[in-house]
């Protein structure tokens, strides 16, 4: 058994780390609403716009059909992997990781497959294989759409040149602050709607309606890595506070158990010395 030094200095350690622990994990909560707030309003005017845009490019004919939409046989492949700065959030970025890396050798194992790093931890995972055309870590520095838009105008520079014949992004939609979902999203080209379009509703277009989806989609596309970018964000707060209650409830539990060992090291202690006093007592007397 250690000896009483030892399971103090343990306790103390463990102490402070709780201590850490239990301050990383408020601050991520107090993170966490402001950011919950924000992806949540964002969701609906998000996801209608897209609704909205694959509905009226479903119904264009194909020769006026939109640059961004343009299928191209797949050869060069670019991966917008987002992540964090920052670790200690459980498995919020390895997961990430692993999917970019599975995407990579399974399905576009035939491709030429680069990648767009957005946090610190994708460049990290990736700068190796000397194919990360880009690192967008500073944006967490300043989240804001404008910032995001510039990635995005950038993506959509990359496809219109043919630089790039698909763009996927890979990230972590938030659902609850202890769960998140790993996406996989086609950026460009635009993933035309599902089902038949509804043609049945006559609506008069003002100006045309070439028109507007070519004003639509460059909004449409920056709208949807923006949202991409503020889930990943909501989701990585929700990970690290997660992480770290886990941690901090660790921390207690590793404490409790070092406290009861020594207690028992300390009467183990006292009972010797008093074994030796009674002895040496008996010595005399006899």
């Amino acid at each position: 058994m250690a000896n009483l030094k030892e399971i103090r200095n343990r306790i103390s350690s463990v102490s402070s780390t709780m201590q850490i622990t239990s301050a990383m994990k408020m601050v991520s909560a107090a993170k966490l609403k402001k950011a919950q707030d924000a992806i949540t309003a964002m969701r609906p005017y998000s996801d209608k716009l897209t609704e909205l845009l694959q509905s009226l490019s479903a119904t264009l004919d194909g020769d006026s059909g939109s640059k961004f939409a343009t299928q191209r046989e797949v050869k060069n492949v670019l991966l917008v992997v987002i992540t964090s700065n920052r670790g200690l959030a459980g498995a919020f970025n390895s997961n990430i990781i692993k999917e970019a890396t599975n995407l990579t050798k399974e399905k576009y194992a035939e491709q030429e497959v680069s990648y767009l790093a957005i946090g610190k931890k994708a460049n990290d995972a990736f700068k190796k294989t000397n194919k990360v055309i880009a690192n967008k870590s500073e944006i967490f520095d300043d989240l804001t759409f404008d910032n995001v838009a510039e990635i995005a105008q950038m993506l959509m520079d990359k496809f219109v040149e043919g630089e790039f014949d698909k763009i996927e992004v890979v990230y972590n939609k938030f659902k609850n602050a202890a769960t998140q979902i790993i996406m996989n999203e086609q950026f460009l080209p635009i993933v035309p709607m599902e089902g038949e379009a509804n043609t049945n509703v006559d609506y008069i277009f003002e100006p045309s309606k070439e028109e507007i989806v070519e004003q639509l989609i460059p909004k449409s596309l920056k709208t949807q890595l923006y949202k991409s970018i503020r889930d990943s964000f909501a989701s990585e707060h929700g990970a690290r506070m997660t992480a770290m209650h886990k941690a901090t409830d660790n921390a207690t539990e590793l404490r409790d158990q070092l406290k009861l060992t020594y207690n028992k090291a300390r009467q183990a202690a006292i009972t010797n010395e008093i074994l030796e006093i009674v002895g040496g007592a008996e010595a005399l007397n006899n």
